[in-house]
């Protein structure tokens, strides 16, 4: 198949859309890109694409056509001008490409604006449209603080379903993405339930070594203000005394700073903070800790998503404990892969842990459940061919 990509992110920035078009490319389907100038997360546009250069450009057999942007920059109206103008940009700069595709996908993050030039060549050639949604819109600037009352949420909710209404089919990366869409925005049409993968690489993981009668959970990605990591700091407080237990914390983020300097002004020694690491140095990580933690804030936009972690987690065949709501805890629960309690709720998450360390020997079925859950929903050759059969249903025309 000729497959026209649209995303406002690419190579070089980070987003699992470059894996997926990557090996598109290697299944031997011709894959062209339309994305933006790459400014992610800096909010900078890299020097390499500026004044005119790198417009297009060949990568591992993905051709790239790039719109210009302003840098998403600092703050929300920068950030709203630099979607602004991609999905100008893209929709003028689609004007010109070639029109030999046969399909087109969306690989829909933020902002829901990048897709109007899928919808402008959808009009214009006659192309199916396959949007994989992400992240949900307007649901996603109500988590940036938006109120749902506000005339900025009305506005964006009517433009979300105006353009969801209007592609061929709709894949979704969580469950209870399907119930927002057919009762807020209202869409009629087929809905697909395809989760993002995880690398296998991280079946590697070993069971932990060392075996000196101490439990070690792990939480591993990006420690921001979403992800409520406070919440494992307060609950290693409950469990101070309990020396047996180590709370590992492995990445960075805006909220780094403030947990780590909350954990050591309690005189939390249990907590420790190993900073970020490369890919590569996680299955070491992962190999020695018994159980992996998930947290995020109390949110009902949030409780939709499912993080990423969960999929890489499950790979470990390792228990998963969780402070944690809707589709994630829905996934564990399924799974019987670990031990949950609400979002934010930091005596329950102690309460778990404790559970979970006093109580080791009920728990050794989790591991592998999670390695089982993992092998059946998560693996990259199951996506990639769930992904290919929808898009060439879309080419044929099926909903």
């Amino acid at each position: 198949m000729k497959i026209l990509v649209v995303c406002q992110y690419f190579y070089p920035e980070q987003f699992r859309v470059n894996d997926v078009c990557f090996e598109l490319a290697t299944m031997g389907h011709e894959v062209t890109v339309l994305a933006g100038l790459p400014n992610y997360p800096s909010g900078v546009v890299s020097r390499e694409y500026r004044w005119g250069r790198r417009r297009c450009e060949t990568v591992n057999g993905v051709r790239i056509v790039r719109a210009p942007l302003i840098g998403r920059g600092q703050g929300a109206f920068r950030l709203a001008i630099n979607y602004v103008t991609f999905a100008l940009s893209s929709t003028i700069r689609a004007a010109f490409l070639e029109r030999d595709f046969d399909v087109i996908f969306v690989y829909q993050l933020s902002p829901i604006t990048m897709a109007f030039p899928a919808l402008f060549l959808r009009r214009l050639a006659a192309k199916p449209v396959l949007l994989y949604c992400q992240d949900l819109w307007p649901e996603s600037i109500v988590a940036g603080g938006i109120a749902r009352q506000s005339i900025a949420y009305k506005l964006v909710l009517g433009m979300s379903r105006w353009i969801y209404s209007r592609v061929d089919r709709i894949a979704i990366s969580s469950r209870m993405f399907d119930e927002y869409f057919r009762g807020i925005i209202g869409y009629e049409g087929d809905i697909t339930y395809l989760p993002v993968y995880a690398d296998d690489v991280l079946g590697d993981v070993q069971a932990k070594a060392d075996d000196s009668g101490t439990t070690d959970v792990l939480f591993a990605g990006n420690i921001g203000e979403l992800q409520s990591v406070e919440t494992i700091v307060m609950a290693a407080r409950e469990l101070k005394e309990r020396n047996d237990i180590r709370w590992h914390i492995v990445g960075d983020g805006s909220a780094r700073q403030r947990c780590e300097s909350t954990a050591r002004g309690m005189g939390l020694d249990t907590v420790i903070f190993h900073g970020h690491h490369h890919a590569s140095d996680m299955p070491a990580f992962y190999s020695m800790a018994d159980a992996l933690l998930v947290t995020l804030k109390a949110d009902e936009v949030l409780s939709y998503t499912l993080p990423f972690k969960v999929q890489s987690y499950m790979a470990t065949g390792k228990p998963i404990i969780g402070a944690i709501n809707g589709e994630t805890r829905m996934v564990i629960e399924e799974a019987q892969c670990g031990l949950c309690c609400d979002a934010e709720d930091h005596a329950g998450l102690a309460a778990i842990v404790k559970e979970f360390a006093d109580n080791r020997g009920r728990y050794l079925d989790c591991g592998a459940n999670a390695r089982a859950y993992y092998n059946v929903h998560f693996r990259k050759t199951d996506f990639m061919e769930r992904l290919v059969r929808l898009l060439s249903e879309s080419q044929e025309g099926v909903r």
